[in-house]
């Protein structure tokens, strides 16, 4: 028979992998059953803004991230360039190939240590089966399987709104996932404080 103490510390940590946030992250997905080698099915091919915005944003995360400590670094130039040349590379591989490259897009979701919703301009049915990668700011790749569990037509008629399980998460991903959303979570609090604060100074 579990102490209470236990069951209480089960219960926080079931609600601690609940926890959701709105977050704009790079994903890729696709259908378990679809055939191994091809781009990311149910994705649109990548376009030259979407290259843009998936190489530019892990960069972008870091600097806010370092702040000031950052902004004078001597590294900021060079970092600056590889970027530039990355992006480049990916462009030109994306001309080679009409098709599209396989690459991970900006997209905006809700994440939680359990699952991530998204939309997508592809109908996945409940119980489907998806590869997913997910890359936390600035650059933590979790790569795992998802179960969906919700899919409905969008509101504006472009997509599907597609909510997923997580079934294939490591120990270390689902804490770094927690860890990301909480301190997320806990940031925009503190702004919305001072954004308040500052504002009752100014009344």
């Amino acid at each position: 028979m579990q102490s209470p103490m236990h069951s209480s510390a089960n219960a926080s940590d079931e609600r601690r992998e609940w926890i959701r946030i709105d977050d704009r992250v790079l994903l890729e997905y696709q259908l378990i059953a679809d055939q191994e080698g091809v781009p990311m099915s149910g994705m649109l091919p990548a376009s030259n803004q979407a290259i843009t915005d998936a190489i530019q944003k892990p960069a972008a995360d870091y600097f806010t991230q370092q702040g000031e400590t950052l902004a004078h670094s001597p590294l900021l130039p060079w970092m600056m360039k590889v970027d530039w040349l990355l992006e480049v590379i990916v462009k030109t591989l994306a001309d080679m190939h009409p098709g599209g490259v396989p690459i991970a897009q900006v997209a905006d979701v809700q994440l939680s240590g359990g699952g991530i919703s998204f939309m997508s301009p592809r109908h996945f049915a409940v119980g489907d089966k998806l590869r997913l990668k997910v890359v936390l700011p600035p650059f933590t790749p979790i790569e795992t399987t998802a179960q969906v569990i919700r899919s409905m037509p969008a509101k504006d008629r472009t997509g599907h709104e597609i909510a997923t399980e997580f079934v294939g998460l490591s120990p270390n991903d689902q804490e770094a996932l927690i860890r990301h959303v909480l301190q997320t979570q806990a940031e925009r609090l503190r702004a919305r404080r001072g954004h308040e604060a500052h504002s009752a100074r100014e009344a």
